[in-house]
């Protein structure tokens, strides 16, 4: 099995992209391997089935040029509760694909399963790097490099930001896949996500970018110090 550069975790379909989709773009060109695991079917989505959101997942992933999405079965509000065993498909996730880095949602957020979502996968990192910690089919221990969180709702000062300025259009073309999500619709019901949630996505990343002079940028925190090794090259002057 292949291993991928960037593995991104998401309680949901869409979240992801809503968080780090420029991001994933931009390293998908650059020739990275990047991936995007939904823990989720988002069965109780006010709108949109399971089978839909699959299909819309499946052409967003084309859109950010994704090299592999995985599809658990995790109950939808229920990952505050999950067992044993479920915790442990999440690691062998892990260790199958070894990514050098791992995305998870900011643990704070207006929906509680992305939150939760942060705490299932900081806990599976962990599992993930223990030698004697058992999942499907005995995989090696492995441990990424790092575990850095996106953000989905709100907004909260980021520890980091990458420029996705060249890649906007395609986080919002992988966005808008989500039609069932995000377009308005005569038998749509009215939510958080169906009143000009991409605009405010987009203008958030704006916001980031502005307070780094791009035009467009993602935001992550880290839950540990980013070691600079060299203060000329470890980040670009902002005149």
């Amino acid at each position: 099995m292949s291993r991928l550069d960037i593995l991104a975790f998401g309680a949901h379909p869409d979240d992801v992209e809503i968080g780090m989709g420029g991001t994933l773009a931009k390293y998908s060109e650059m020739g990275y391997k990047v991936g995007i695991c939904d823990l989720t079917m988002a069965e109780l989505s006010s709108n949109g089935t399971p089978e839909l959101r699959q299909l819309e997942a499946a052409q967003a992933s084309e859109f950010l040029g994704l090299t592999k999405r995985i599809q658990l079965a995790l109950p939808d509000r229920g990952l505050s509760q999950i067992s044993n065993e479920q915790l442990a498909e999440i690691v062998s996730v892990i260790r199958l694909y070894k990514p050098t880095f791992i995305f998870a949602p900011y643990k704070i957020d207006r929906h509680p399963d992305h939150g939760d979502c942060a705490n299932v996968i900081k806990q599976a990192v962990f599992n993930a790097g223990i030698r004697r910690y058992i999942c499907k089919d005995n995989l090696d221990a492995f441990k990424p490099n790092d575990l850095f969180y996106y953000f989905i709702n709100g907004y909260e000062r980021p520890d980091f930001v990458i420029d996705i300025s060249s890649y906007v259009e395609q986080k919002e073309s992988a966005l808008l896949a989500y039609k069932s999500q995000f377009v308005t619709t005569e038998n749509s019901v009215q939510t958080p996500l169906t009143n000009n949630y991409v605009t405010v996505v987009k203008a958030r990343d704006h916001l980031f970018g502005k307070e780094t002079a791009v035009t467009y940028a993602e935001g992550f925190k880290t839950s540990k110090p980013l070691l600079v090794s060299d203060l000329f090259t470890g980040g670009e002057r902002q005149e």
